[in-house]
């Protein structure tokens, strides 16, 4: 459905995007996960038009020029920026993006009422947007892009800066949209959010894919080790310990112990049968933000 074949876009001697090329199916939530400035945005304006390549071809289900209205007709693009009129009620602001799509009359009414209820707004439609909060601004924002019910739907950050009961409802309409046959290409930053909505996720950084496949492939490749706190009654002698842990590196602390090991659960299982008693136990196993932290750097981005 959306093919991105060896795409390049420079701004003097800055690589926005630099060779980037993936596929994503029918149906398929697709993440673009980087630092701030990783080419994220400057790729899904590539994607829709707005931006042409230096080099490269965009493909939308079989059609290779984006610019096109026929073709973006069948794009919902939300921006990182708020596209929305503040000076407009919300519903003003659904039946001009509407209209702008080509919808009228009963069909019109009957979208707007739907995304009204989709986004939570319905009780308060006709309240100009520079009234609302900043949650339901985004709201508004992501149930304009798909009005006219796109096949396709790329969606860059679309939970900046919202609050918890805003984000889940986002959440909960990207899965709607999934299970409704929807391809969606999803760029953040926040690596929880990836891991619940995505079923594959490129790593991107300075223009490039650094790695791309599912969340739990990339995990296994990329996230390191899982870490273990064990908390005793009373702390066994450091060699009966070591001869049960598969690990080189065993922090002992008074009655904890901590250590890293790619087999969590076997590790666990030699202690316990070993016969000592835990107090509290805590696991932590590699998750996404370890890939992304691993492939991209700790070091702080400006």
């Amino acid at each position: 459905m959306i093919k991105a074949d060896n795409l390049k876009k420079r701004y003097g001697n800055i690589a926005a995007v630099d060779d980037v090329s993936f596929a994503v199916e029918k149906g398929e939530t697709f993440g673009l996960l980087g630092p701030n400035g990783a080419g994220k945005t400057t790729t899904i304006q590539l994607l829709c038009g707005l931006l042409k390549p230096d080099g490269g071809t965009v493909s939308l289900d079989g059609k290779t020029d984006p610019s096109l209205v026929e073709v973006r007709s069948s794009l919902g693009v939300v921006p990182q920026a708020l596209a929305i009129y503040e000076e407009l009620s919300v519903r003003q602001n659904l039946r001009f993006f509407g209209r702008m799509y080509g919808l009228s009359g009963r069909q019109l009414n009957e979208r707007v009422d739907d995304c009204l209820e989709i986004a939570g707004l319905n009780k308060r439609s006709n309240d100009r947007a520079s009234k609302y909060s900043g949650g339901m601004k985004r709201r508004l924002n992501m149930v304009c892009s798909f009005l006219h019910a796109p096949p396709l739907l790329l969606l860059d950050e679309p939970t900046v800066g919202v609050d918890p009961q805003s984000r889940n409802l986002i959440f909960d309409t990207i899965e709607t949209m999934k299970n409704q046959g929807r391809t969606i290409i999803y760029t953040t930053h926040y690596m929880e959010e990836a891991q619940r909505l995505c079923d594959r996720v490129a790593i991107l950084d300075h223009g490039k894919i650094l790695d791309m496949d599912s969340v739990d492939n990339l995990i296994k490749k990329h996230g390191g080790p899982s870490r273990i706190e064990a908390e005793f009654e009373k702390l066994p002698s450091p060699d009966s310990i070591k001869q049960y842990i598969d690990s080189e590196n065993i922090q002992f602390e008074e009655s904890k112990i901590r250590f890293e090991t790619s087999r969590p659960m076997e590790s666990l299982a030699m202690l316990n049968r070993s016969g000592v008693r835990f107090n509290t136990l805590k696991v932590q196993t590699a998750n996404l933000e370890d890939v992304f932290l691993n492939l991209t750097g700790r070091r702080l981005r400006d």
